[in-house]
């Protein structure tokens, strides 16, 4: 999708505990062998274990992101290894700090990383699961199952069979996570709404999404920052997801008859009131990437 030529090194173990820690120590021993060879001076990760424990090891310098003090396990793996943490600035420091850093080696930028990600460009030619001759293309995204800090609470497929429901004559298009939701989701759904993986440009499937439905996580936040009507379902709790809800850019709600209700009153003046109040606010926002090469820099 980004015409990027990835060497991908190992595998995710899962949503178990013990296939995680058996698939992290593989790709730690695959993943050395690599960096010896390259010898990099400096390591950037999303706060990744494997990126934390490589370059404490071989005395690297690692730079970390993170908008997710929530995940309690990778925080407690990498915050204590890593030189600087670039954050948002709606995080408070102790949230990162508690995990043991410095206060004074967290950077914070007055954005959102979700922010970035809709700013880039996107191919507007490639097919996307929406037919055109539906009236509203709701889109839908499952909550994640398999992180450490997630749990299994199916409070989406309630509001799915209402919304099919009364909404059966929409395009509606579910966005799961891995193989096992998605067959399970085929099974229930397949035959009223369009199930599918996560094989589209995450920005150019938002563009052409009337109402998004999200679990509170990164999709959440890239469609409410993109204009986008958003409800979210409240799977995940976070401090982004709380800070757009009060600034108005998401709807929390869980009750299946409300959302529906949400969804009726989704109109075209109701987008471009969206449009406007996110491009405003995201317009203030300064680059993170920008930061990001200060830190390397120093």
């Amino acid at each position: 999708m980004r015409n990027f030529s990835p060497l991908f090194v190992g595998k995710y173990g899962g949503a178990d505990k013990k296939t995680k820690f058996k698939a992290s120590i593989d790709r730690i021993k695959k993943l050395t062998r690599k960096i010896e060879e390259f010898s990099p001076d400096m390591a950037i990760s999303f706060c990744s274990p494997e990126a934390a424990r490589i370059s404490f090891g071989l005395g690297i310098k690692h730079v970390g992101f993170s908008d997710t003090p929530h995940a309690d396990a990778v925080m407690r793996l990498t915050v204590p290894l890593i030189q600087k943490l670039l954050a948002p600035q709606i995080i408070p420091k102790n949230e990162f700090a508690k995990y043991g850093i410095n206060k004074k080696n967290i950077i914070q930028y007055n954005a959102l990383d979700a922010a970035v990600t809709i700013k880039r460009n996107t191919d507007q030619n490639k097919p996307l699961p929406f037919k055109v001759n539906k009236m509203k293309n709701i889109l839908i995204r499952i909550e994640e199952e398999e992180a450490a800090y997630a749990s299994k609470s199916n409070k989406i497929i309630p509001i799915i069979k209402q919304i099919i429901s009364e909404h059966g004559d929409e395009n509606i298009v579910i966005l799961g996570r891995y193989s096992k939701q998605i067959q399970s989701l085929k099974k229930k759904f397949g035959a009223k709404a369009k199930i599918i993986k996560m094989s589209f440009d995450g920005k150019h499937l938002l563009n052409h999404t009337d109402i998004f439905i999200g679990s509170r996580g990164t999709m959440t936040a890239e469609s409410a920052l993109s204009g986008i009507p958003t409800i979210s379902y409240n799977a995940v709790p976070n401090i982004v997801e709380k800070f757009l809800v009060r600034k108005k850019l998401i709807k929390r709600e869980i009750d299946p008859k409300k959302i529906v209700n949400i969804i009726q009153k989704n109109t075209k003046p109701t987008n471009n009131l969206h449009k406007k109040r996110a491009k405003q606010f995201v317009d203030q926002m300064e680059d993170p990437i920008q930061k990001l090469i200060e830190v390397i820099r120093e």
